[in-house]
């Protein structure tokens, strides 16, 4: 399994090393959360993609950070890491 080197911009100077985790073959019956950090247009690209994985037969939860200039709280981490199985994060401007 090939891994990934991770950048943290709040302390890049500890590169974080981890696996990449085995992609679906199908987004079908997964329930995948979208995750809008809260920057402008990012609900616009989100908006596009959820109907574009619903038509594939996933259910779509949506979710948001309350501020772009800070990591999502940690019980909206748990909020999401519990109810699904899959997670995309809108990064745009």
């Amino acid at each position: 399994m090939a891994s990934i080197t991770i950048l943290d911009p709040t302390n890049e100077s500890k590169p974080a090393t981890r696996e990449l985790l085995a992609r679906p073959t199908s987004v079908e019956g997964h329930v995948i959360g979208l995750l809008d950090i809260s920057k402008p247009r990012g609900n616009v690209f989100l908006d596009h993609l959820e109907q574009k994985l619903t038509d594939r037969g996933a259910k779509v939860l949506r979710y948001s950070k309350p501020t772009f200039t800070k990591p999502a709280p940690v019980d909206l981490r748990h909020e999401i890491a519990t109810q699904c199985t899959l997670v995309i994060e809108a990064l745009a401007d």
